[in-house]
């Protein structure tokens, strides 16, 4: 059995985010890069596959900047058996980033039984990645998954929907799986597989390897701004309890005509 995960690094959330000078996507020289949390849970899934069938290979697939490949060893580290980076630029589209994983996960030479993903990318949140990959891999796809469990070729998976309700697909096998959180409990890399992670087989593959091109971008972004700073808090002074009914008066007059409030 071949399962294939695909993760994404992306910021730190106590990272700075500060947008380029033309405004065109963030600078990331000086960001600390994480697995993507929703993958987490995929790597996980990954994994706890594998340990019901040992034969089963778990190979990780990247696209992004070869500056920094944390997301690919910390998945190595976890159990991964091996892994394969599309060296792109950070701020590709979801459909050029679909397209280089199907590209990479076809130069493997291996055909994918699982492939799983998380849900979303907390950077982005685009929600497109995994069913875009499934549509050019011609495989069905569930997403937001909670639930898993494999028979054979067979794969039952919950998914939720609005409302706390649940519902349940069962699937046959090549399939692309969304995972969300509350799908399993994501293990930590031990010191061990820290050490072993170093020495597994990282494939590396340009955009050109795996037939991605300037025209496969749907998507251009531009125009990269932090939100306006709030405006400073307004301070009343009501020990003075004479000038208190006054104060109660002006607070309630600014949250009805400023805040709206009531």
């Amino acid at each position: 059995m071949n399962i294939f995960v695909c993760v994404k690094q992306v910021p730190d959330t106590e990272t700075k985010i500060t947008p380029t000078g033309d405004g065109s996507f963030i600078e990331t020289a000086s960001i600390k890069w994480i697995m993507n949390p929703y993958d987490e849970f995929a790597v996980e899934q990954a994994l706890l596959i594998k340990q019901s069938n040992p034969a089963a290979n778990v190979t990780v697939v990247r696209v992004g900047s070869v500056k920094d490949t944390e997301a690919l060893r910390t998945a190595m580290a976890m159990g991964a058996d091996d892994a394969a980076l599309v060296e792109a630029n950070d701020s590709l589209d979801s459909h050029s980033i679909a397209k280089a994983l199907k590209g990479a996960i076809e130069k493997t030479g291996k055909k994918p039984d699982i492939i799983l993903a998380g849900k979303q990318a907390i950077d982005d949140d685009a929600l497109q990645v995994p069913q875009i990959l499934a549509e050019m891999l011609g495989l069905p796809s569930v997403s937001v998954i909670v639930g898993f469990e494999l028979n054979g070729t067979t794969v039952k998976v919950k998914r939720e929907v609005e409302g706390g309700a649940l519902e349940v697909y069962e699937v046959n096998t090549p399939v692309v799986l969304a995972c969300n959180k509350g799908l399993n409990t994501p293990r930590y890399a031990s010191l061990p597989g820290i050490m072993k992670a170093k020495k597994k087989p990282m494939a590396q593959y340009s955009l050109a390897d795996v037939g991605v091109s300037d025209a496969d971008r749907r998507v251009k972004y531009s125009q990269f701004r932090l939100p306006p700073e709030k405006p400073a808090g307004k301070k009343f002074d009501a020990t003075d309890a004479a000038k208190q009914k006054e104060v109660v008066a002006q607070v309630v007059g600014l949250l009805r005509t400023e805040a709206k409030v009531i």
